[in-house]
């Protein structure tokens, strides 16, 4: 077989240990050639590829970002859009199946596909860790480290100054980076999408952290709404699903704290630096496991299908099951954390 290979949606660190796990164990164990399709789904719309060998994917593992580029690009956009066009495509070009690597998007996009009959499977790639037939996702591990290390940051300048510190983090509409990095970083408030609360709450929790001697520092998602706003804060457009681009609610919550506590307070957006960087040991081996996975499941002929971590097993899940909905944080594991909070 030759079998492609694509990376779509934004991107986090881990893909290209997936890439590189995949043609590995192709070509070693199984005598698969590759290639990889250029930015997501429009390489394959437009049959725009690369030859991918074990050289080609030599020392990946610990490289951020994905050497096969990405974009917010749809299988359906274009005159060359569709799965008519797209078999004729793969067809031209003697791939047999492919290899969908992405998030709720993408993965969407491969249900689709692969009801209309293209040999496809996926494997499930987001920071946000919201995909809810699986466990976890690369990615998300790296995204808490990156945003742990900024809260252990922004505490030592918090406390020279005596402010009150509010950390935005990524996540869109759930709350688990959030949750994890302001467990691990100690952070005296989480403001997470599943738990809108009101101003005068966090109000009590930033005056009881100063009444204590202490400088407030609170981590709040991207996706966060206060109890009277009716959607999450966003002025930035749509992007390429047509979302809303979500960021800034730490940059309305900083300015209503000091003027209702005197406090001076800072807002911090940590944006995409969550996305950068080398990944994680956990992000590096997880993404391999399901690289490894990934190319079993394709030489099975299980289309439709997504690989997953269920415990600690790597297991082959539907992608209809895949797409059932978020994965959200549970009231118990918000319960735990706002023990600590204040």
């Amino acid at each position: 077989m030759k079998i492609g290979i694509l990376t779509s949606g934004g991107d986090c660190p881990g893909l290209n240990a997936v890439i590189r796990a995949i043609v590995l164990k192709g070509t070693s164990v199984y005598s698969q050639q590759f290639v990889g399709f250029r930015d997501g789904w429009r390489g394959l719309v437009e049959g725009d590829v690369i030859p991918l060998d074990r050289h080609r994917v030599r020392g990946l593992a610990k490289q951020g970002g994905t050497i096969l580029g990405t974009s917010r690009f749809g299988p359906y956009e274009g005159p060359s859009g569709g799965p008519e066009n797209i078999q004729k495509t793969l067809d031209r070009l003697g791939v047999d199946a492919v290899i969908a690597i992405g998030g709720e998007g993408t993965q969407a996009a491969s249900k689709r596909l692969a009801d209309a009959g293209i040999k496809i499977i996926g494997v499930p790639k987001t920071i946000d860790n919201d995909l809810g037939a699986t466990d976890y996702t690369f990615g998300f591990d790296t995204a808490v480290e990156i945003a742990t290390e900024a809260i252990d940051r922004l505490r030592t300048t918090g406390d020279s100054h005596k402010r009150c510190m509010v950390l935005e983090v990524m996540g869109r509409h759930v709350g688990w980076i959030a949750l994890h990095s302001g467990m691990a970083g100690g952070a005296h408030a989480i403001l997470i999408p599943e738990q809108p609360v009101s101003i005068d709450q966090i109000v009590t929790w930033v005056e009881s952290v100063r009444d204590r001697g202490r400088a407030p520092l609170l981590v709040v998602a991207e996706g966060f709404t206060l109890d009277t706003m009716d959607e999450a804060y966003s002025t930035k457009g749509l992007d390429g699903f047509n979302r809303p681009r979500l960021g800034g609610i730490a940059e309305i919550l900083a300015p209503m704290i000091e003027q209702r506590t005197g406090i001076e307070s800072r807002a911090t957006v940590l944006g995409h630096i969550q996305r950068g960087g080398v990944p994680t040991a956990y992000d590096r081996v997880l993404a391999t496991r399901l690289g490894l996975a990934a190319i079993d499941t394709v030489l099975a002929e299980r289309w439709g299908n997504m690989v997953a971590l269920r415990g600690t097993e790597v297991q082959v899940v539907g992608l209809d099951e895949a797409l059932g909905e978020l994965k959200t944080v549970p009231q118990h594991r918000y319960d735990e954390a706002a023990i600590l909070f204040g």
